[in-house]
C-alpha cells in the first residue's frame, strides 16, 4: 500500500480486490515489443524485446505515492527544519564550485517542461528505466532543484537528456515530475524533448520530416516529426501499449461518497471519472475544486483499487483524469483535466486535499483514455481522437493495432501535438545558496 497519507482513512467497505497483475511474469511479453526504428514506417519493431529490464530486486519502485526523501547522493548533510518545513543541505553537496545547469525550457499545449540538455550529475544505469531507479534513490535532489522553488514552480516538469544504449536510439531521458513522482512515459514531455533535441540541433533536422527514436524509461519511442524552417510544427509519438486495469468499479470517497471510475495504463497509472458524476464542470475558474475532488478520488483509488504494471514495477493510480463532453463549437471529441500530485495528501490535514492541473490535454492520459473506449467497443482502430484541455489546447490520439501485455489485452496508441521552446536558460546553484535544492511553502503548493 502506498504511504500518501500519514494515517489511511478507516473503510468501511469490504477488503479490497487484489492488485492486478502483482506478479509480474518471469519472461517479457509483447509490451517489450514495438516501437519504432528508423525505417520511416510506422512499424512493430521486435528490437523491443532485447529492451534491457533490471530485475525486480534492483528495480526502484516508483516514488509517485509522496514518499519522502530522507537523504541525498553524496556526502551531502541533510537537515530537517522542522519549524519551516524546509529542507536544507550543506553547501557543498555537490563540491564547492558553482553548479550550471543548461536547460531548453518548453510547453506543449499550455503545459510546460524542462529539457536539461547539459549539467546533470552522473547517474548510473545502462537503460533508462534503469537511470531512473538510480535519480529516485541517489539524485532527488536534482529534481527537487530543478521544480522547486526558487528555481521552479508547482506546474513545472523536468526531462534529463543522457545518451542511450539501446539499438537504434539517439537519445534517452528520464522524467521528472513533482512529489517525487517519476513516470515511464509523459506524452507531452516526450513532445518536448523531441522539439528541443531537433530545435537545438542535437538531432539533425531534415524537412518535411524527421524520424528518429529516444528512450523513455518505458523503451524506446518512435518519433516522427514535421518541420518547417527549422522548427518543428508537430510531433507524432508512438507510445508504449496502453491497456485496461479496471472498468466501472466503485471506491469510496470521504466527504464525497460513492465514485465509479476506469482504472487504466497509458504511460502512468490513471483512475478516469466522468466529471459531471461528481458535479465538476471543467472550467478553468473551477480549478481549485477540480484539484482538491481529484486527488482525493485518486489517493482514494489507490487505497481500495491498488494495481501494478505486470512487467514493471509501478504501482498506480498515480494520476486522475476528469472526462467532459467537448465544449461547444469545439472540433475535439472530448475534453479533460488530468489532476497532477504536488504535495501528499494527508486525510487528517484537509490542507493538503489539493492538487494542480496538466495544462496540456495530457498524452499519457489520452492513450488511457482511448483504451477504456476501445475497451468498451467506443473507440475503433485507427480512428483519431481528438482530446482537448481545460485551456483549449489539443492532442491528436490513434489506436494503430491491438496487442497483449502479459496476457491483458492492450492497444498500440500514437499521439500528435506541437511544443514551443520558452526559453534558454542556465541554472545555478551557488555553494553558498542557502536553498540549493529549493523549497516548498503552503500559499500556492497545499
Amino acid at each position: 500500500q502506498c504511504p500518501e497519507s500519514t494515517r489511511l482513512h478507516k473503510l468501511t467497505t469490504t477488503a479490497p480486490p487484489p492488485p492486478v497483475a502483482l506478479h509480474p511474469p518471469a519472461t517479457t511479453s509483447i509490451l517489450s515489443k514495438g516501437r519504432m526504428f528508423r525505417s520511416g514506417v510506422l512499424r512493430v519493431a521486435a528490437a523491443r524485446c532485447q529492451r534491457a529490464v533490471a530485475p525486480t530486486s534492483q528495480r526502484a519502485r516508483s516514488r509517485g505515492c509522496g514518499e519522502a526523501i530522507t537523504g541525498f547522493s553524496g556526502s551531502a548533510r541533510v537537515t530537517e527544519v522542522a519549524r519551516r518545513g524546509i529542507t536544507t543541505v550543506s553547501a557543498g553537496f555537490w563540491g564547492q564550485g558553482t553548479r550550471t545547469v543548461t536547460a531548453v525550457d518548453c510547453h506543449a499545449g499550455g503545459e510546460p517542461a524542462r529539457v536539461i540538455i547539459a549539467g546533470a550529475p552522473h547517474v548510473a544505469g545502462d537503460t533508462m528505466l534503469e537511470k531512473r531507479g538510480s535519480m529516485i534513490l541517489h539524485h532527488d535532489e536534482f529534481r527537487q532543484l530543478l521544480l522547486q522553488e526558487p528555481r521552479g514552480y508547482p506546474c513545472q516538469n523536468a526531462n534529463v537528456v543522457f545518451p542511450s544504449t539501446a539499438p537504434g536510439c539517439d537519445y534517452g531521458y528520464v522524467i521528472l515530475e513533482q512529489n517525487t513522482i517519476y513516470p515511464l512515459m509523459s506524452g507531452h514531455n516526450t513532445i518536448c524533448v523531441a522539439t528541443a533535441l531537433l530545435e537545438t540541433g542535437m538531432v539533425r533536422m531534415v524537412e518535411p520530416v524527421t524520424e528518429f527514436v529516444i528512450e523513455a524509461p518505458a523503451g524506446p519511442i518512435a518519433i516522427t516529426a514535421e518541420c518547417k524552417n527549422g522548427k518543428v510544427t508537430s510531433v507524432k509519438l508512438l507510445n508504449v501499449p496502453a491497456f485496461v486495469g479496471h472498468l466501472d468499479v466503485e471506491i469510496d470517497v470521504p466527504e464525497i461518497g460513492s465514485v465509479t471510475l476506469d482504472i487504466a495504463y497509458g504511460g502512468m497509472w490513471y483512475a478516469i471519472v466522468d466529471a459531471a458524476s461528481v458535479g465538476l464542470d471543467l472550467v478553468p475558474s473551477n480549478g481549485k475544486q477540480i484539484c482538491r475532488t481529484g486527488e482525493m478520488i485518486k489517493v482514494a483509488a489507490r487505497e481500495q483499487m491498488p494495481v501494478q504494471h505486470p512487467e514493471i514495477d509501478y504501482p498506480g493510480p498515480d494520476i486522475l483524469c476528469f472526462r467532459a463532453p467537448p465544449p461547444p463549437g469545439s472540433t475535439a471529441d472530448g475534453m479533460n483535466a488530468v489532476i497532477m500530485s504536488n504535495v501528499a495528501l494527508d486525510w487528517d490535514r484537509p490542507e493538503t486535499w489539493t492538487a494542480m492541473i496538466d495544462r496540456s490535454p495530457c498524452g499519457t492520459g489520452t492513450c488511457a483514455v482511448m483504451a477504456t473506449l476501445h475497451a468498451r467497443g467506443e473507440l475503433p482502430l485507427h480512428t483519431p481522437f481528438v482530446h482537448e484541455s481545460i485551456i483549449g489546447s489539443q492532442f491528436i490520439g490513434e489506436l494503430t493495432a491491438e496487442t497483449s501485455v502479459a496476457g491483458i489485452p492492450a492497444v498500440i496508441p500514437t499521439l500528435s501535438g506541437q511544443a514551443w521552446i520558452t526559453q534558454h536558460c542556465q541554472i545555478v546553484v551557488d555553494p553558498t545558496d542557502p536553498f540549493p535544492v529549493g523549497y516548498t511553502v503552503g500559499d500556492i503548493w497545499g
